[in-house]
């Protein structure tokens, strides 16, 4: 089974940028469609964003869309979430998820990463 590490989380203005990334180990991450999910305090785990296997496609919650950018180097076993114009609203837990089929419901993912916390400040 694939294991999944999440990074480049931490805290920046509002306006600013992050990327993070989620590298996999175990097995290729080529085999896998891979999701972003967040949750913040208080609040259900939503979806962010996913992407297939062959790094086409990529699909986004309508609250990210425009501002994040999801991608992935089969090559380097990793995927990335490019955060632009964060807002407050986005502070959150971020986790990667991977399957074998692309879904966009959280319990449709059997692999997790442990998370990597974003934070805007206002």
């Amino acid at each position: 089974q694939v294991q999944l590490v999440e990074s480049g989380g931490g805290l920046v203005q509002a306006g600013g940028s992050l990327r993070l990334s989620c590298a996999a180990s175990g097995r290729a991450l080529s085999s896998y469609a891979v999701a972003w999910f967040r949750q913040a305090p208080g609040k259900e785990r939503e979806f962010v964003a996913s992407i297939n296997w062959s790094n086409t496609n990529p699909f986004y919650a309508d609250s990210v869309k425009g501002r994040f950018t999801i991608s992935r180097d089969n090559a380097k076993n990793t995927v990335y979430l490019q955060m632009n114009s964060l807002k407050p609203e986005d502070t959150a837990l971020y986790y990667c998820a991977a399957n074998h089929y692309l879904g966009y419901m959280d319990w449709e993912y059997d692999y997790w990463g442990q998370g990597t916390q974003v934070t805007v400040s206002s």
